[in-house]
């Protein structure tokens, strides 16, 4: 949806605002498990969205209601103002409507003990992350927040995290509010602390090591607090799971139905949810356990089995529907001939085939529930939005499935449709004609690649496989790799999508 789908749901007198005051009018099965204030704050969490809310704010609330303990989430929105006025109006209360064909249930969640906006008060978040109490920091932010090559996995700072960790200046980015907090921790040797990410990237927990270490070498910070760092700070690497549509006007109209008052912070999400984490946390932790999270001493095959039989799934719906003309993910799964089965090859003959999954999990099985999840109607997430900042997401999604495949002689043929769906969908034009917005880091660098490319298939297919930021050089160098690709573009360009994927899996 565009705009602000608050601005269409407004209270009116008899419908008053979702808060402390007005709880006694929400129905007693909907009511918060936690009243924010009634427990301090133990977490802070960088990224105050629809996924948080709808996930790890869910499972903690969950976990102290069940197990105790001081932790209250202070959420951080690092820009958006609005979620940050809407919460603040609302006591931190907000409302989650879970989503099935068959019916919808909402519920309020207390979990947020506080929210803070950094892009206007950078020094309290600082503070919050040097704050002893503060256990637990975990991070929603997207892939691109944290400033690492998707092929190197090393540190590429723009202007701004160049001058937030070369300079004095307030902190304006993730990596720079991390440095400035983590230094301010070391100094006043607070005590330690677990860095959690819940971003899709690969060994996600790793990363954000990486990020923090390069980032204290760049900004030269003294050893002893480099020190510091390392022997205090863990990073456990998580997988998550939930799909979490961006609120729309009909989601504020069904939470208002469903609890009597108006939430202009409600989101929605699909029934199944899955957190696995490490179980690596000085300082202590929620029994998350005790809400259904996984505590692991290895996320590694949880979260290669997510990112590619799930992540990789939905780019390519998104992908390939909105190139059909399918505004929605469940659409697209539902509307394009031959997708559903096309989808199917490339779980069992590559994602599958890939990498060891977790014990007991079957990949053909896992891929099965994906797609039943993505064909949920009532889940109406819009291939557009999942098909931005594709330059940030191919690499873990599709590019390991096919280096992987490709490095013991395999041809991911499927995988290699996925890249030539983004490639024609990073071209602006659905196969109708109609224009297609192309909302990614990398844009301006991919339309000089594009440019130059002469507009052919192999052109294109040769221009965007030098953008060495998103494809590795021994997988752009790969000429199967690049006939594939070719294949299947020229096929897309002359077909359209329904005729590229007409009879494609037999």
């Amino acid at each position: 949806m565009n705009g602000d789908p608050a601005a269409s749901v407004e209270p009116r007198g008899d419908i008053p605002l979702l808060g402390l005051g007005t709880l006694d009018r929400v129905p007693a099965d909907s009511r918060p498990l936690v009243r924010p204030g009634d427990v301090g704050a133990g977490i802070v969490h960088l990224g105050l969205g629809a996924f948080h809310r709808a996930h790890q704010a869910v499972y903690t609330e969950q976990a102290i209601a069940r197990a105790g303990g001081d932790w209250g989430i202070i959420g951080v929105a690092p820009r958006n103002v609005d979620v940050v006025r809407r919460l603040t109006d609302q006591d931190c209360l907000f409302s989650v409507t879970t989503l099935s064909a068959a019916a919808a249930r909402t519920r309020v969640v207390g979990a947020l003990a506080g929210v803070r906006h950094a892009a206007s008060d950078p020094a309290a978040v600082v503070a919050l992350l040097a704050d002893p109490a503060i256990r637990v920091v975990t991070l929603t932010v997207t892939e691109k927040a944290y400033q690492l090559d998707p092929v190197t996995g090393r540190l590429r700072p723009d202007e701004a995290v160049a001058a937030d960790l070369s300079t004095d200046r307030a902190p304006t980015t993730v990596p720079g509010l991390l440095l400035r907090g983590l230094a301010a921790r070391a100094a006043a040797d607070a005590g330690p602390l677990a860095l959690v990410s819940c971003d899709n990237l690969p060994s996600n927990g790793r990363r954000l090591r990486g990020l923090v270490t390069e980032a204290l070498a760049y900004a030269k910070v003294p050893d002893g607090t480099a020190d510091w760092v390392h022997a205090n700070v863990t990073f456990p690497g998580t997988m998550v799971d939930r799909i979490v549509p961006a609120a729309t006007a009909q989601t504020l109209a069904t939470a208002r139905s469903a609890l009597g008052v108006t939430d202009l912070a409600a989101i929605a999400g699909e029934p199944y949810t899955q957190w696995v984490i490490e179980d690596d946390f000085p300082g202590g932790r929620p029994a998350w356990q005790t809400a259904g999270a996984v505590l692991t001493g290895d996320a590694g095959p949880w979260e290669r089995l997510k990112l590619r039989g799930l992540n990789g799934v939905h780019s390519a719906i998104a992908y390939l529907g909105a190139l059909a003309g399918h505004d929605t993910i469940a659409e697209a799964l539902v509307g394009v001939p031959g997708l559903p089965a096309v989808l199917r090859r490339m779980i069992a003959e590559d994602v599958a085939t890939s990498f060891t999954p977790p014990d007991g999990v079957s990949v053909v099985g896992y891929g099965e529930s994906v797609l039943e999840r993505f064909a949920n109607p009532a889940i109406r997430h819009r291939t557009i939005q999942v098909a931005m900042d594709g330059s940030q997401k191919l690499p873990q999604r599709v590019l390991h499935t096919i280096a992987d495949r490709r490095a013991v002689g395999d041809r991911p043929y499927w995988s290699a449709l996925v890249v030539a769906a983004w490639m024609r969908f990073a071209q602006g034009r659905a196969d109708d004609g109609a224009e297609l917005p192309f909302d990614d880091p990398l844009a301006a660098q991919i339309r000089v690649a594009l440019a130059g490319s002469g507009g052919t298939p192999a052109g294109v297919v040769a221009a965007l496989l030098g953008l060495t930021e998103v494809f590795p050089p021994e997988l752009a160098a790969d000429p199967e790799v690049r006939e594939m690709i070719t294949t299947w573009l020229t096929a897309l360009d002359r077909h359209g999508v329904v005729g590229a994927l007409t009879g494609a899996a037999g």
